[in-house]
């Protein structure tokens, strides 16, 4: 009975957010379409509304560890679910993603994300693709902020082992910027799939820089140590059991 109290909860909650993604991009859009500064504006209201409703409706409460940055970074991040976009977003100053080409056609978001700064990237093959990457990406510099990465590339369940993508590393080579490591544990709570939202606390956790200038190896297993450290430690005090994870 209590599990299907709260999944109805989560679907309410689902249903809600989804809902109020158009209409808060409609409120904003007439400074949005003309404003940077609006269009941020939009995307951080939503972010609060997300995690304000989380927490009175599924009882999920979210909370950022450590300083986020505020000067031109990278940010490579744990990436579990569509929480953590939205509590990484949230906390900084003015974020941009990498992201999927296809996603600047979706209503709403696309324009958002153009207006922003995102920068679109086409999947292809691997070296030519990671070329088109960096190329984009030094384009992007021209609006400043803190660009956000997902070195798995997707969405990765709490406790399955991902290997981090080279573009990760390419990036950090190429751009010369900082790179500030992210850890979190929202998949506990938020899964990949499925509608049920499991009460608790989901953190996202930013991590000590990685100054510029490291070999591109040294960079990326620094990376992978520290971010994956972070997480299964994030994951524990949630009470998830990583070594219980195939």
């Amino acid at each position: 009975m209590k599990y299907a109290v709260q999944w109805l909860r989560s679907l309410i909650f689902i249903a809600q957010m989804y809902l109020m993604m158009p209409l808060i991009g409609i409120v904003f859009f007439p400074w949005a379409i003309f404003s940077r500064r609006g269009a941020l504006l939009a995307c951080k209201t939503y972010c609060r509304w997300v995690r304000w409703t989380a927490g009175w409706m599924v009882g999920l409460r979210t909370e950022i560890r450590g300083k986020p940055p505020t000067d031109a970074v990278m940010i490579a991040s744990k990436h579990q679910s569509f929480l953590d976009i939205l509590l990484i977003f949230g906390a900084l100053p003015a974020g941009k993603f990498i992201m999927k080409r296809e996603l600047m056609w979706a209503p709403v978001i696309g324009q958002y994300a153009l207006k922003i700064g995102c920068i679109a990237v086409n999947r292809g093959k691997r070296g030519k693709a990671i070329k088109k990457m960096v190329a984009d990406v030094e384009r992007g510099t021209a609006k400043p902020g803190q660009l956000i990465i997902f070195p798995q590339g997707t969405r990765i369940a709490p406790g399955v082992k991902s290997q981090y993508k080279v573009g990760v590393g390419v990036l950090y080579e190429q751009l010369g910027q900082d790179c500030v490591p992210a850890a979190t544990n929202v998949g506990v709570f938020w899964p990949r799939h499925g509608i049920y939202r499991k009460p608790g606390l989901a953190v996202v956790e930013f991590l000590p820089r990685i100054e510029a200038g490291l070999e591109k190896n040294t960079f990326m297993k620094r990376l992978e140590d520290e971010v994956e450290t972070a997480s299964d430690a994030l994951m524990a005090e949630a009470g998830f059991d990583v070594d219980a994870v195939d």
